[in-house]
């Protein structure tokens, strides 16, 4: 229940994962780290789902022996989740408003006091980790002093059959890079961590004190909504950029993904090998926790951090014999360290990958703030009554869900995967086909996306929950992360920046406009794809975005 006891656990040894067969009526046994009967019920709170009792409980221990003013406008709650309330879907008589993580979200800042608007990094994998970089670039921009980072997630049949249908689960113990890895085990946790400014007074506790993130990146492989580059080039990217200037011999680990799957353990590898990282040890935590989705960032930051404060570096739970062609330091056995810093690095669905620097002390150059950013907007808008570009109608014959497919047909014609999207990812994408062509010219080395929205992915939400206690559809389930409209943007254009999703309870341009700008601390970061996606059903639905 606290870092301690967790960080405990996995120096002796210990996991958490446990087979199932039968549960929830699902048909394939499955091997998972759930939380306890004992423990849900410590957690619950009344009038809270379990969802937001979990995150309630791990704020309010983050929060305890901290002296901030929660109430003040210069701190925000930043929640990193990807299904956040799913399991309300399986009570019709619940408030509809509780299914959107806005929602779960607003609620949370009400219970602890947080009074501004708290921000949901719904970022497939990656959510955890993203929350994290999204936290350093609002502070380093002096928009707020203090963020409350927090992440979880609840597994349910919903989560579970969804990956079944991939054939990505393994009914038994993962094995991170080994050579007969069979596959992910699933998770839950909730986990939270909180930053303030360097020059604010010190709130942290225990000796968590004097860590840092120096640095975080986010970028696409635009390669595969479900797949990740075979090269690892988007988690190379992340990598190569956090790494700019620093001397490896300073690393006492990697803290890697490791989700024991076929093809992200193998990029993983071959990102740590471009990266010049295959001499630094690596950390897999997969195999005490399983996969935390939109925790693991997060909690498996903390674990990291815990360990190298004890001069630890874990076992690789369930490794044994390398089963990738990438040259990585891996071994089943504990190590010891006299080091003080640490890269974190995570791949999701979409073609989205993260990477933190994280450290005590470190010494690293300075970089100066962009002076040469220009604000030319262009702006195309979409209704289920009119298409406008920069003011001016776009003419269609249709209205409603028909009129997407209309745009489609008469702007684009030539990508047939369109017809595979959901209803969001068609709106996204013709969405930005229209401002693409407006603006003529994209330079996809340096072009981000960076989307936001309020019902999250409601439509296919819906869709997967009728049909996953029969013959789930991994087509219909991997649009349930409402980042993958971004991955398809990303991937028509190919698209090498980053890419985001953030769920927010109404369109707030001041706030989302904040947001954007942050991107541009990164000097190889020239123009952005961003604004405001959100698709409820099929006559109720708002795509306004912009080009910078």
């Amino acid at each position: 229940m606290t870092t301690e006891e967790n960080y405990q656990a996995v120096k002796s040894g210990r996991s958490a994962l446990t087979h199932y067969e039968g549960k929830w009526g699902l048909s394939e046994p499955f091997c998972a780290s759930l939380f306890t009967d004992a423990q849900n019920e410590a957690m619950r709170k009344n009038g809270y789902t379990r969802f937001e009792s979990v995150i309630l409980h791990s704020i309010n221990d983050a929060l305890s022996g901290t002296s901030i003013d929660i109430t003040s406008n210069r701190v925000v709650l930043i929640v990193s989740t990807t299904k956040g309330n799913i399991e309300i879907l399986d009570n019709p008589e619940c408030d509809e408003e509780r299914e959107y993580p806005a929602s779960a979200a607003q609620k949370i800042a009400d219970a602890i006091g947080v009074t501004t608007m708290p921000i949901v990094v719904c970022n497939a994998c990656i959510s955890g980790a993203a929350a994290q970089v999204l936290a350093l670039r609002l502070l380093d921009a002096d928009l707020y002093d203090y963020a409350i980072v927090t992440g979880a997630d609840c597994q349910s049949p919903f989560v579970v059959s969804g990956f079944q249908s991939f054939k990505a689960v393994s009914d038994e113990p993962c094995r991170p890079f080994d050579i007969e890895r069979l596959g992910l085990n699933l998770g839950e946790a909730a986990a939270t961590i909180i930053f303030g400014k360097e020059d604010k007074p010190n709130v942290s506790c225990t000796s968590h004190e004097d860590w840092a993130l120096y640095r975080g990146c986010v970028r696409n492989d635009a390669f595969h909504i479900s797949s990740p580059s075979p090269k690892g080039d988007g988690a190379y990217a992340t990598l190569n950029t956090i790494l700019a200037d620093v001397a490896k011999q300073e690393l006492a680990m990697v803290s890697v993904h490791g989700t024991a799957t076929m093809y992200n353990d193998q990029m993983e590898s071959k990102a740590i090998q471009r990266a010049e990282l295959s001499d630094v040890p690596v950390s897999a935590l997969k195999g005490y926790f399983g996969h935390t989705m939109g925790a693991a960032g997060l909690l498996e930051t903390i674990i990291s951090m815990r360990s190298i404060d004890d001069g630890f570096i874990p076992a690789n739970r369930g490794f044994e014999e390398l089963g990738v062609s990438g040259n990585m330091d891996i071994t089943s056995e504990s190590r010891t360290t006299n080091k003080n810093a640490f890269v974190k690095m995570i791949s999701g669905f979409g073609g989205c990958n993260a990477s933190l620097l994280l450290g005590k002390s470190l010494e690293l150059p300075t970089t100066d703030s962009r002076s040469d950013i220009k604000h030319q907007y262009t702006i195309v808008r979409i209704s289920p009554e009119k298409v406008e570009i920069d003011g001016k109608v776009f003419h269609t014959e249709c209205k409603g869900k028909a009129m997407l497919t209309e745009i489609y047909k008469s702007q684009v014609g030539d990508y047939p995967k369109f017809y595979k999207m959901d209803s969001l990812a068609r709106l996204a994408f013709v969405a930005s086909e229209l401002l693409i062509k407006a603006v003529k010219d994209i330079d996809a080395e340096h072009t981000s996306v960076v989307l936001f929205n309020r019902t999250s992915s409601i439509v296919s939400d819906r869709q997967h929950h009728s049909e996953m206690m029969n013959l789930p559809s991994p087509s219909v389930f991997v649009y349930t992360l409402p980042n993958i409209m971004t991955g398809e943007i990303a991937i028509r254009n190919g698209l090498k920046g980053e890419t985001s999703l953030y769920i927010i309870d109404k369109k707030e341009w001041s706030l989302m406009d904040s947001i954007a700008v942050t991107c541009f601390c990164e000097p190889d970061i020239h123009h952005i794809i961003y604004g405001w996606v959100d698709y409820k059903d099929d006559m109720n639905f708002e795509a306004e975005i912009k080009y910078i």
